[in-house]
């Protein structure tokens, strides 16, 4: 779906909303990994922490592109639909993480 957006956004904007917005949107998934293969309790909450700051980073890009009329409200709005269901479940499994503490 990023990918997509990226397409539609101007050339001149591509070592700035698009490099920013394809970063912050691949660190999501990347920080999860990253501290799921950590094997270490505070570590993987720590990486989700930062996962959920990425989250919020690429929502706001979107809406820089929205409030720049590079994209449409609709698709904002999609998309800030997807942003509270991912964060909705990020939230829980650190929910779980907290619950899971080894001490």
């Amino acid at each position: 779906m990023i990918g997509e957006i990226c397409k539609c956004l101007p050339a001149e904007e591509r070592y700035r909303l698009i490099d920013q917005l394809k970063r912050a949107s691949g660190s999501v998934t990347a920080n999860i990994a990253e501290g799921y293969g950590r094997f270490h309790y505070n570590d993987n909450l720590k990486f989700c922490r930062y996962a959920r700051g990425s989250l919020n980073e690429s929502l706001d890009h979107l809406i820089t592109a929205a409030d720049d009329g590079y994209i449409r409200e609709e698709v904002l709005i999609l998309h800030r639909k997807q942003y509270e269901k991912v964060l909705r479940l990020l939230n829980g499994y650190i929910a779980y993480l907290k619950n899971q503490n080894p001490s």
